[in-house]
């Protein structure tokens, strides 16, 4: 860690702390995928970051003299309750809330010498240097099919042509319902990476036209898999060799070449041949296209009624108790690394690492683990190389350790601690431990307190959302079956909502009957919404070939969808128990 180092050859290594959090953040926010897709990913919340430590570096001057144990809890409730409500728009906008109270908390309570705007900049420093490599150094997995920045994307575009190939092969078994979940996930991930921070809305290279070209060329294959899949009839294996065999040219870049023709018997293979001829041309004829993959996102108004609205304000207060309660309880007990108990607090909190009870478990597992490691490691060694090896080990073993949340906490926590000592603070291996469990009591009482009003905001809000967007969606197709372009943007929008729908169930079946509550109602719910866009990408199939009315049997399946749906939906209102 260039950063860290040169803080340390400087003698300077309080200097290097900042850099080396920054640094750490940007690690646990990058994931696999797209390399200018990570700019958002990781420079956004850096900033966030950056405001958060000047933020925090200022607050304990903000009250009178001496009452810091009873106004820094409140300022941090506060801010949490912003921090919380700002998190619930989206994963970006979760990870810039989550960075600014954390490193808020960090710079209210670690006692670095340097002032806080230069402690924002350091920090700005680590986490663009990080950026920078993850921007330049090829990947492991390089690819012989272009540039190698972007084979991250080229990856995720191939994988959409896999996924149709596994759907294809699963229609007419069990198996079809998760192998169609898994291309909506497929093109989802493929879209995002696609869609990655830019001047102009249009790709600005022909390498990175031509993937452009092949991630749409793939809508209609998908398109044309879900509607077979629908119909419920086991496919010849031959079908899904077209889909495998683009897939493997995206990843070797090479021309596709024949591809092999389903039978043209029915409205869905049709489609399917018509789709795989497409594919073809845009894979060996038309390399430049320019090609906007990504819907507009929404603006600033939308996203502030979105967060202030009542699945940001439930989750807003949570944060807010987490954050004030445990500082309060830090600093009454007169810890003399108290910040660590709300930072442990903020992590902890956060929905999209997993059920509240397997968090917490999670996060105690890697806490101990992590202080044995470090105990053990510096009874050995002293001196600050030591230290800066042991932070430049885990931040490289960040990227492996965020595949499970105990693993994260356990290099996570030997980083911290290494850190710690770096910034001239005395070894706290176990203190750390005591702290951390002692923050983990306090998230998983108040993540099953009971709040005022109606509980679950957050499943509601992403039900309500994905069924407008089925609703958009079939609207549509009844109104312009030929429009093939605004199709295919409702339909992404449908299935990307709907995936966001169930995952939010899902997770909340996951957690303890005080915070699932009833969730019977909303598992129908999903269940019909998921038979209605389903149905709606048929019915789209065979209107787009046959331009003319629905058949009954299609029309007849739309109408029992929607009685079932509306039904469904009205039931769980009348619940009133959602979560």
């Amino acid at each position: 860690m260039l950063p860290l180092l040169l803080a340390v050859a400087a003698d300077r290594p309080t200097a290097g702390v900042p850099a080396a959090l920054g640094a750490m953040f940007a690690g646990i926010n990058d994931r696999p995928g797209g390399r200018r897709s990570s700019v958002s990913r990781v420079g956004v919340p850096a900033l966030a970051g950056a405001a958060g430590l000047l933020t925090g570096s200022l607050l304990p001057a903000a009250g009178p003299p001496g009452a810091a144990m009873f106004v820094l809890p409140v300022l941090l409730g506060v801010l949490g309750l912003l921090a919380g409500a700002l998190s619930s728009t989206g994963p970006v906008a979760s990870a810039c809330g989550t960075q600014l109270l954390v490193a808020a908390v960090i710079g209210a309570g670690m006692p670095l010498p340097e002032p806080g705007g230069e402690r924002a900049l350091l920090f700005l420093a680590g986490a663009g240097w990080a950026l920078f490599l993850r921007l330049v150094l090829p990947s492991r997995r390089r690819t012989s099919g272009g540039p190698y920045r972007y084979d991250g994307e080229r990856e995720a575009v191939a994988s959409v042509y896999a996924a149709v190939a596994g759907l294809l092969r699963a229609a007419g078994g069990t198996r079809a319902p998760a192998r169609r979940a898994a291309l909506t996930a497929a093109l989802d991930q493929a879209q995002d990476a696609l869609s990655g921070p830019r001047l102009r809305r249009y790709a600005s290279s022909a390498a990175e036209r031509r993937l452009h070209a092949q991630y749409a060329a793939a809508l209609p294959l998908a398109e044309a898999a879900t509607a077979l899949a629908w119909a419920g009839e086991p496919l010849h294996g031959r079908v899904a060799e077209g889909p495998l065999r683009l897939a493997h040219a995206v990843r070797t870049g090479s021309a596709c070449g024949p591809l092999p023709a389903p039978v043209r018997s029915d409205a869905g293979l049709r489609a399917l041949d018509d789709a795989l001829l497409a594919a073809a041309e845009a894979f060996d004829h038309r390399p430049g296209q320019s090609l906007r993959t990504a819907r507009g996102r929404p603006g600033l108004l939308a996203l502030l009624r979105r967060a202030f609205g009542p699945a940001g304000r439930e989750y807003g207060l949570r944060v807010a108790l987490c954050c004030g309660v445990s500082a309060a309880v830090a600093l009454g007990l007169d810890h003399e690394h108290w910040y660590w108990m709300p930072a442990t607090a903020v992590f902890l909190v956060k929905p999209d690492l997993g059920p509240l009870v397997s968090r917490v478990l999670s996060r105690a597992a890697g806490t101990v683990v992590g202080a044995a490691v470090f105990a053990g490691f510096f009874a050995l060694v002293a001196g600050p190389l030591p230290m800066v090896v042991a932070v430049v080990l885990c931040g490289a073993l960040i990227p492996v350790a965020t595949r499970h949340f105990a693993a994260q906490t356990a290099v996570v926590t030997v980083l911290v601690l290494s850190l710690v000592l770096l910034a001239g603070e005395p070894q706290a291996a176990w203190g750390r431990v005591v702290e951390s469990l002692t923050a983990c009591a306090i998230v998983l009482l108040v993540g099953h307190l009971p709040l005022p009003g109606q509980r679950g905001n957050r499943v509601r809000d992403a039900v309500d959302t994905a069924v407008a967007a089925a609703h958009r969606y079939l609207r549509h197709i009844l109104a312009h079956p030929q429009d093939g372009a605004g199709r295919g943007v409702l339909r992404r929008d449908a299935y990307r909502s709907l995936a966001v729908a169930r995952s939010a169930l899902d997770l909340s079946a996951a957690e303890l009957p005080p915070v699932a509550g009833r969730t019977a109602e909303f598992e129908e719910v999903a269940g019909a919404l998921e038979r209605l866009v389903d149905t709606t990408t048929a019915c789209a199939v065979h209107l787009h070939d046959h331009s003319a009315a629905l058949p009954p049997s299609h029309a007849e399946r739309i109408a029992e969808h929607l009685a079932a749906l509306d039904a469904a939906h009205r039931a769980s209102a009348r619940s009133g128990v959602l979560v």
